[in-house]
């Protein structure tokens, strides 16, 4: 081609997840040793058949289920949400406070893109949700990496000394993607404080918090009064109802900032997806029962990923996180984890995604590491899946 492309575009590295699903071109799995895909954090399961119907008769009877809607989201779905976050973390929300995007993804874009501009420096702890990252990168947005202590935490004190004039946010995830830890309430807050007192935002990713083993609120922010001066918040309706086709996020945020947040959804996407709107809403409104059914089998998994660890220990391995979707591990062999996670395919049947994409490229510690999701994979599959990877010797 003749045409120039964007620096910045052609910099930023290749979708991991795409990365990885080439790896499996060419190959085949024999009946007894079929693929576990361990790869993506997304569920393959249809929603709930309740939800399909309500979702079907909207698209016979419901005209505007057809049409362009409000930009900042449906009124009753944002009320909707608004309610639940109030109630659950013991908070004041408004439907003001909500904006509803296309997918959880929109929403950290839309949000970073109201926030910082070239040259500007985002703080985020590193292993670090890869898409993350790659926003940062297409935006010239610099995404200083925190590096978490050995139990994937990361410190507040170390956050501070990477703070510059330039810095315009701190980025947590919890339950973490890719670590699978739960970050305390306290050291949320701390990372609050740290953020308030340098005139910053606190951006916090929630799309996993129905799966959270605390059965509390998993943090105070919302508590605060002022919450809305610092704490932007994200969720997705892709994990809890199994959406992931329908692309429904969430920001909760300050009003003020929504106003900056429209102007982004309207240009890139006009409004989200109604059908999608209208099934998380049926979903908060019905769903309630069967979303506990789905965290406590979430919960049972991650049990069956600390039980049946053991095995590996004893070669080498290292559970350095687990939770929601996730297991990180640290292995034992001597080549780097995104060649051992390419020769899993063929040598085990196995698809997972090596550490060294959710690191900056410098961080030898990715080559260390790999990320398992196993929220597609029963107790049953967690244990074929430790038998293939206790089978590779180190």
């Amino acid at each position: 081609m003749k045409f120039t492309l964007n620096p910045l575009m052609e910099s930023t590295a290749v979708p991991p997840v795409m990365e990885a699903r080439r790896w499996l071109d060419g190959v085949s799995f024999p009946a007894d040793q079929p693929l576990i895909n361990v790869s993506q954090a997304a569920p393959v399961d249809t929603p709930p058949a309740e939800m399909r119907a309500a979702m079907s008769e909207a698209i016979l009877t419901q005209a505007d289920s057809h049409l362009y809607g409000a930009v900042l989201g449906r009124q009753d779905l944002r009320a909707a949400l608004a309610a639940r976050w109030a109630k659950a973390y013991g908070g004041e929300v408004a439907a003001e406070n909500v904006a509803i995007t296309s997918g959880c993804n929109q929403a950290f874009a839309a949000v970073i893109a109201c926030l910082a501009g070239k040259g500007d420096e985002v703080v985020i702890p590193t292993p670090w949700y890869f898409n993350h990252q790659m926003w940062c990168d297409m935006q010239g947005v610099r995404a200083v990496p925190l590096p978490a202590q050995s139990d994937l935490l990361p410190d507040p004190d170390e956050a501070r000394a990477l703070l510059t004039p330039r810095t315009k946010a701190i980025v947590l995830v919890s339950p973490n993607n890719p670590g699978g830890v739960e970050y305390p309430a306290e050291l949320i807050a701390s990372f609050r404080d740290l953020a308030r007192e340098n005139g910053i935002a606190l951006i916090i990713d929630e799309t996993y918090r129905d799966f959270h083993s605390k059965t509390g609120a998993p943090h105070t922010l919302l508590n605060d009064p002022d919450w809305d001066d610092t704490v932007i918040s994200l969720y997705s309706f892709s994990k809890s109802y199994r959406l992931t086709g329908h692309r429904v996020g969430a920001i909760i945020a300050a009003p003020r900032f929504l106003v900056e947040v429209e102007k982004f959804l309207d240009t890139v996407a006009i409004c989200p997806n109604q059908l999608g709107q209208i099934g998380a809403l049926w979903g908060i409104e019905n769903l309630d029962d069967w979303l506990a059914g789905e965290r406590l089998e979430i919960l049972d998994r991650r049990a069956a990923i600390i039980e049946g660890f053991p095995a590996l220990k004893a070669q080498g391995w290292e559970l350095m996180g687990a939770g929601a979707y996730f297991a990180y591990l640290r292995h034992p062999f001597q080549i780097p984890s995104n060649e051992l996670a390419k020769n899993l395919v063929s040598t085990a049947g196995v698809l997972l995604l090596p550490g060294t994409m959710f690191r900056p490229a410098n961080d030898p510690n990715g080559a260390r590491e790999v990320r398992v999701a196993f929220a597609n994979v029963d107790r049953a599959g967690i244990t074929s899946l430790f038998e293939r990877l206790t089978a590779q010797k180190p």
